[in-house]
């Protein structure tokens, strides 16, 4: 038997799936993290699966890893001990910043910018001057590039970004600072900008280059240290790959050189996993909702395709790096309900994670939290992971009475209302990525999944209006899942700033070609036969005069003056259906091309989504009853999902319990199992004003 071998480290769990490649099967499972020592819970999980399968480490033929390490340190904000180099002029880049003022100007009075990722006396700048095509107009200044290395070797600063005005278009300087901090500062962690984001807009370059800088040596420190456990556990060494912000993965070897691509590298898997799982059961187009024990992470599909932005943040740092556009808020299972200073209920951002945990858990936790508000309603049951963590229902009451009291309400009425606030937490992140970008939330089904993803899903369908709610089986370990459903990918960029009526056909073509022999290098590093390396093209165009771009797919072929004139075409059709507008046929607002990018693909054989048996019915599922509050205390039938098969129906109140996650379904909705074993959850019409 060979397996491969799916994990996602979150906040709370680690979740791990792994596949028998020679049957198809397919094994679950979840252990607590351990936030001191992730790798710790990363084995715990690789040993826990691969006793269910009753295999040794030497049956694993790979492994892929959705690690939160990078995503947390910035989140925390622990970036210290980062130094910048810079061109003559620019020392306060990273002050002036971008004009970018949250919420409108209208309701931003004191608005203050965001603090700097590296305090100005920590920037040393460097003679030499490239215009914007990479021509050198002044020559690089060696003595000042040895100053500036010396200065960081002298005061310890050994993480070190570098970013030099239009080096997008020339490396040439940026690769001798590097060679200058080689020899005087050997010890120095370095990050270039032209390795890093080969892209125009030198704030957001040099903040891209800090980051990658920034979370390089915890990403070396942790991919060595699980890749060595890894080594020494199945007894030689395996493919061991990384997943990266844009939906792919790359292998670890090749990973710590560009580690900023991890950022957001979980809610990738997950947004992935949901998207094969969607498709499968008939929907192209989904919102997911992957909610975990400290946050909640929301993405939407469009027709099979995630959404990919450039423009994304993490813990205040822009990064302009090709990624999922996923929106994440502080409303998890271990989300903190509190008093606010105003006398009001609050619930998250802060979260009690995995240690101490909630109330429940007593581990040390000291004010109740949503899942202490989800046991006191009997909404879940007395314990997680099928009985490996018991829950204290006294520990959780005391904290809610607690919290109820000083709020002047019902112990059941506060825990209500802290469900409450986080439904509304999850449903704003929701409109982030649905309203607010010019879709209608309604026409959506929702994928949840994640241990605490699919504990609101009725109320959600409700506030928002959404069509219905799709569970996965296991939803508790999509994420990892999707580790196991995703490609290598490598992602090129080059500035390439023209009017289209002035486009170098010749100059594009070259452009195309270069990052082509880049990202074909980098599959052929991977391992990937040169049939099976894949490359895909776009371009970001603009109207000449537009800040901003949009993206398009670039048809494979020589780049002609046919070519480029389709290109145009699909970004005015884009632009309209993005904005409501386009300018085709106005000579007065002439297309812009801005950057070129080609993406490399490396093929990885997916696991096959089979067939539900057909089930017995809904009775036959059924273990018991225990009383649950849905606006009232009510006996409420208890059903194991894992016995469900197709075509099963429950009508609510009922609850659905299974390893790695439970469904409360309240009154007035109902489930049915589909074909492939996943609950579509649906309002019924008759009964609207139960639904709460």
């Amino acid at each position: 038997m060979t397996v491969r071998i799916g994990i996602d480290t979150g906040g709370t769990f680690t979740d791990v799936v792994a596949l028998d490649e020679d049957s198809g099967r397919l094994v679950a499972t979840k252990t607590p993290s351990t936030p001191a020592e992730p790798a710790d819970g990363f084995m715990t999980g690789v040993r826990k699966v691969l006793e269910t399968l009753g295999v040794a480490g030497d049956a694993v033929s790979a492994v892929s890893h959705g690690t939160t390490v990078a995503t947390n340190k910035l989140l925390e904000g622990k970036v210290s001990n980062l130094g910048f180099v810079t061109t003559e002029g620019y020392r306060h880049i990273l002050e002036i910043a971008r004009q970018s003022v949250p919420d409108g100007y209208g309701n931003s009075y004191f608005w203050v910018k965001p603090p700097r990722i590296v305090p100005a006396d920590r920037v040393r700048t460097v003679g030499g001057r490239l215009d914007v095509h990479g021509q050198e107009l002044r020559p690089f200044d060696q003595a000042d590039a040895v100053a500036a290395a010396r200065f960081f070797r002298e005061r310890g600063i050994s993480t070190i970004g570098v970013c030099l005005l239009h080096s997008y278009a020339n490396p040439e300087h940026e690769l001798r600072m590097r060679d200058v901090l080689a020899a005087e500062h050997p010890d120095a962690t370095v990050s270039i900008s032209s390795e890093v984001l080969r892209e125009y807009r030198e704030y957001e370059r040099s903040v891209t280059t800090l980051v990658d800088a920034a979370v390089k040596p915890d990403i070396r420190r942790y991919v060595g240290n699980i890749t060595s456990r890894l080594d020494a556990f199945t007894a030689g060494g395996v493919p061991f790959y990384v997943m990266k912000s844009n939906g792919g993965v790359l292998s670890a070897a090749e990973v710590v050189h560009q580690p900023i691509t991890t950022v957001l590298s979980g809610p990738a898997a997950g947004a992935l996993g949901a998207r094969l799982v969607a498709e499968r059961a008939g929907f192209a187009s989904v919102l997911t909702l992957d909610g975990g024990g400290t946050s909640t992470d929301v993405t939407v599909v469009l027709d099979g395709h995630p959404a990919l932005t450039t423009e994304g943040s993490v813990g205040g740092y822009p990064s302009k790096i090709p990624m999922i556009d996923v929106v994440t808020v502080g409303a998890g299972g271990g989300s903190i309900a509190r008093v606010s200073p105003e006398g009001t209920l609050k619930v998250g951002p802060q979260s009690a994670g995995a240690d101490p945990g909630p109330l429940c858990y007593l581990r040390g936790g000291e004010e109740p939290t949503v899942t202490d508000a989800h046991l006191l309603l009997g909404r879940i049951p007395p314990h997680l992971l099928g009985g490996e963590i018991p829950l204290d229902s006294d520990a959780a009451a005391a904290g809610v009475s607690q919290l109820a009291g000083k709020l002047g309400l019902g112990v059941e009425e506060c825990a209500a209302g802290v469900l409450e606030i986080s439904a509304w937490n999850q449903a704003n992140a929701l409109r982030q990525i649905t309203v607010k970008r010019g879709l209608d939330v309604r026409a959506f089904t929702m994928v949840t999944f994640g241990g605490s993803g699919s504990l609101l899903a009725c109320r959600l369908i409700d506030v928002l209006g959404l069509a219905g709610v799709l569970v996965p089986l296991n939803p508790g370990n999509l994420s990892a899942f999707g580790l196991l459903t995703v490609d290598v990918r490598n992602d090129y960029v080059r500035t390439a700033v023209s009017r289209q009526s002035a486009l170098d056909l010749g100059a594009v073509q070259r452009i195309f070609d270069e990052l082509t022999a880049e990202a074909d290098a980098a599959l052929a590093r991977e391992g990937f036969a040169a049939d099976a390396r894949q490359f895909v093209r776009t371009a970001d165009l603009r109207y000449h005069g537009q800040a901003f771009e949009v993206r398009v797919g670039v048809p494979a072929g020589e780049v002609d003056r046919a070519l480029v004139e389709g290109v145009a075409e699909m970004f005015h059709a884009e632009h309209g259906r993005l904005y409501g507008y386009d300018f085709r046929g106005d000579d007065r607002q002439e297309v812009e091309w801005v950057n070129v990018r080609v993406t490399g693909v490396g093929p990885i054989r997916k696991p096959d989504i089979t067939e539900a048996a057909h089930g017995d019915g809904a009775e036959a599922a059924r273990t018991g009853s225990r009383p649950v509050y849905f606006d009232s205390w009510a006996p409420t039938p208890i059903y194991a999902r894992a016995r469900l098969g197709a075509d099963d129906v429950i009508d609510g109140p009922a609850v659905l319990e299974e390893f790695g996650s439970t469904v409360p379904l309240h009154p007035g909705f109902r489930a049915e199992v589909d074909r492939f074993g996943n609950l579509l959850i649906s309002p019924l019409d008759d009964a609207p004003e139960l639904r709460r």
